[in-house]
């Protein structure tokens, strides 16, 4: 096992740092060490898109993938082997302005500035994979690149027609990546073992950042030292440094085994790998089961569901984490892995106890198995919150039903946000097993709610709010998914109309406008 400085590529050169804590946000690296000040610093939780920039990492097919993510909140020694993209790589040779940053001016989408160089790398990464023969991006499109970026005082109204504009302007040569070019000058900086960075923490400790590249390498580090802390893509482990001030001790990186990131179906199972990123495991979920596409869309925002995996939402087990409701109430699995043994087991039962799990000392999860969908299964999941964008559950549920001549053969229904844990509904599914699918069954599990959950006051919601809005999402599928008359997404969800005149409206107009009440 060799070790290494990080080396990573930015502004066109080759960097190589070493003697830095592994903790260092790539944010701090930026302003500090290379004093590179137009990416910001504002939350320093990856909530509000100000420090923005775009990672690029090599495809294994002669590509790149760029990714818009958090700076604040990414650890440095994560940049190993990968491009770093910042608002200082737009401007052109010329001194002209790249296309991205010429729209935002020419549509006056800057006041104070501030969120400016975070709203303009996701403008940039959703220009950089815009096809240029389809035209401007869609106002959906749009939004969903945005969510994460916070605006104090311009106002999203003209940034969002600069995000419609910026495809007009005439692109001259570095306006678009080279992909191929970039793969290239990225296969220089390959590492093919075991990348391991030695840092001192804050306290004055030995510390080593592990990042290994197969799936056997990591097992065997994991084993060996089970005291380490498993990183992904440090949407939680970089608010426990930026926010708690928590010193870490060892960090074992899981981004670099390819195996846990590959993605893969059969007749039965679609696997996910721990490491596959949100953005791409609802992708790939959302191929069999389109109706996860909402939660998808409203899981925190892009650049946190570019960095953040389905392995670490599961494994965190938060009890408002979006994903495992919709998960436990398909039935999916998770796969253990210690050293060269491997174990499976329901998700529903992987969780033990407020953020404890069955994961046993030097043991991972190395996959979550979801069963594919059948023609008689009935699902719908659904989210409450106080924004419709890049917010924490109040409330998230998730329903399940398999219908036989009309009755309900088998039934799973789980919330987030209810118990201590993503939790089934017992009660409410004894009260629908056997039953036909009528109003009748579904208000009679909706008073068994009752038994499964006594859910907690807090600054999200009250015990009263949460118990009454879970009876109506029980309501709202039945209502869904009826035999007779089911009403569809424009009748039960008020975003659908906004979003669908959203999507074909001239630039400049209001969204909904051409919608009635």
């Amino acid at each position: 096992m060799d070790t290494h400085t990080i080396r990573y590529l930015h502004r066109g050169e080759y960097r190589e740092v070493g003697n830095l804590p592994a903790t260092r946000t790539v944010l701090q690296h930026l302003r500090e060490d290379l004093h590179c000040t137009g990416t910001k610093e504002g939350c320093a939780e990856g909530d509000c898109g100000a420090c923005t920039v775009v990672v690029g990492e090599a495809d294994g097919t002669g590509g790149v993938t760029l990714r818009a993510v958090n700076s604040c909140i990414q650890f440095l020694p994560t940049l190993d082997g990968r491009a770093l993209f910042t608002v200082e790589d737009l401007r052109r040779a010329d001194g002209s302005l790249h296309p991205v940053q010429q729209a935002m001016v020419d549509c006056h989408g800057s006041q104070c500035g501030f969120c400016t160089p975070g709203f303009v790398m996701s403008m940039w990464a959703l220009y950089q994979d815009q096809d240029p023969a389809a035209g401007a991006p869609t106002r959906q499109e749009i939004d969903e690149a945005l969510a994460g970026n916070l605006c104090r005082c311009t106002g999203y109204r003209p940034i969002i027609a600069a995000a419609q504009a910026m495809v007009d302007y005439v692109p001259q040569p570095g306006d678009r990546l080279d992909r191929k070019a970039l793969a290239k000058r990225l296969g220089a900086l390959r590492r093919d073992d075991t990348f391991e960075y030695p840092f001192v923490d804050l306290a004055g400790a030995s510390r080593r950042f592990f990042a290994p590249r197969s799936l056997d390498e990591f097992a065997r580090l994991r084993a060996a030292h089970p005291e380490a802390r498993v990183l992904a893509g440090s949407t939680d482990l970089g608010l426990w440094v930026t926010k708690q001030f928590r010193e870490l001790g060892d960090i074992l990186y899981i981004g670099n085994v390819a195996e846990l990131r590959d993605i893969e179906a059969d007749g039965e199972v679609l696997t996910i790998g721990a490491a596959a990123s949100l953005q791409e495991a609802f992708a790939a979920i959302a191929t069999d089961y389109p109706e996860v596409a909402e939660i998808w869309q409203r899981f925190a925002s892009v650049p946190i569901r570019n960095a953040g995996t389905l392995g670490g939402n599961v494994a965190n087990g938060s009890p408002i984490g979006d994903s495992m409701p919709a998960l436990i109430a398909l039935g999916a699995q998770v796969v253990l892995r210690e050293g060269t043994r491997s174990r499976t087991m329901p998700l529903d039962a992987f969780y033990l106890g407020y953020q404890k799990t069955a994961l046993n000392p030097g043991e991972f999860i190395a996959a979550i198995g979801v069963p594919r969908p059948t023609q008689d299964l009935s699902f719908r999941t659904y989210k409450l919150s106080k924004r419709y964008d890049s917010d924490i559950s109040a409330v998230c549920a998730a329903f399940a039903i398999h219908l036989s001549n009309g009755h309900i053969s088998s039934a799973r229904i789980a919330f987030g946000g209810m118990a201590a844990t993503p939790k089934r509904a017992a009660a409410a599914e004894a009260a629908l097993i056997g039953a036909q699918w009528s109003e009748q069954a579904a208000r009679a599990a909706m008073d068994a709610l009752a038994v499964d959950y006594q859910p907690l006051t807090d600054m999200r919601a009250s015990d009263r709010y949460r118990a009454k809005t879970a009876r109506n999402l029980l309501y709202r599928f039945w209502l869904e998914t009826r035999e007779e008359k089911p009403l569809d997404m424009a009748n039960v969800n008020v975003f659908t109309p906004i979003f669908t005149s959203a999507s074909s409206a001239e630039p400049g107009t209001e969204p909904g406008a051409a919608t009635s009440a």
